[in-house]
């Protein structure tokens, strides 16, 4: 166990346990989604915490949070325990697969995404989202447990190496721009852990929904230029194969 993968557990399975079970529902993927999961015979969720994209029924999360766990079974999802880059699960078995938030948080992220699409059947789509761009990185990165941003270039590069190509994509992520919000909200998490929790809960995560933006989709992948965060649907190509 590194130690990136136990910082990450520490401050996850801290949040999660002070923090509310968020329908997929209220999130501006939940269209995309629901365009996605009728065609879709089994269903993944990596990583989803306390903030699920895919609906609870018919799917099958995993994550590394205790609590995470504990609350969405609470809920009546089905879910486990485990990594992105260890997937107890059969080459091919998910028709949809998706991995908000989890791949730039992990120290090989090659593995991850050769576990993501292992997973994957033929022609099944993949919904991806992750931070851009290095020169971005921020004290906010580092608190989260961030790895690494992705160049755009490198980003497509590695989903191609495992099979996966782009077709659609858009602006993504709730963070706030406010530099000097997130300073308070960093002090706040570290010194003030209990009230922190209760302004994130009961203030700045439902302000955060409810000012979402719709997801702006375009074929291929978007102008990245000023883009923090970037979510891509990808379809898994039918004539990959892992391994030699």
């Amino acid at each position: 166990m590194t130690g990136l993968l136990e910082a990450n557990r520490e401050f996850y399975d801290t949040l999660w346990t002070d923090a509310r079970l968020v329908s997929p529902e209220s999130f501006n993927t939940w269209p995309l989604v629901r365009s996605l999961v009728p065609h879709s015979r089994r269903c993944l969720e990596v990583a989803p915490g306390l903030r699920p994209r895919l609906p609870l029924e018919g799917t099958q999360f995993v994550d590394i949070s205790v609590p995470a766990v504990a609350k969405l079974r609470a809920r009546g999802a089905s879910a486990m325990l485990g990594l992105v880059s260890s997937l107890p699960f059969r080459d091919g078995v998910f028709d949809l697969v998706c991995a908000f938030d989890i791949v730039e948080h992990v120290d090989d992220d090659d593995r991850a995404l050769s576990e993501l699409s292992r997973v994957a059947a033929p022609g099944a789509a993949f919904l991806l989202s992750v931070p851009l761009h290095p020169a971005h990185w921020s004290a906010f990165d580092d608190l989260v447990g961030h790895r690494r941003r992705y160049q755009p270039e490198r980003l497509l590069e590695a989903l191609a190496q495992h099979g996966f190509s782009v077709n659609q994509s858009a602006v993504y992520g709730m963070q706030p721009k406010s530099s000097r919000l997130l300073d308070l909200g960093m002090w706040f998490l570290a010194h003030r852990r209990e009230m922190a929790m209760w302004w994130y809960n009961h203030i700045f995560m439902p302000l955060g929904v409810r000012n979402q933006k719709n997801l702006s989709l375009v074929a291929g992948m978007i102008d990245t230029d000023g883009v923090d965060e970037v979510l891509l649907v990808c379809r898994k190509e039918t004539a990959f194969h892992h391994g030699p």
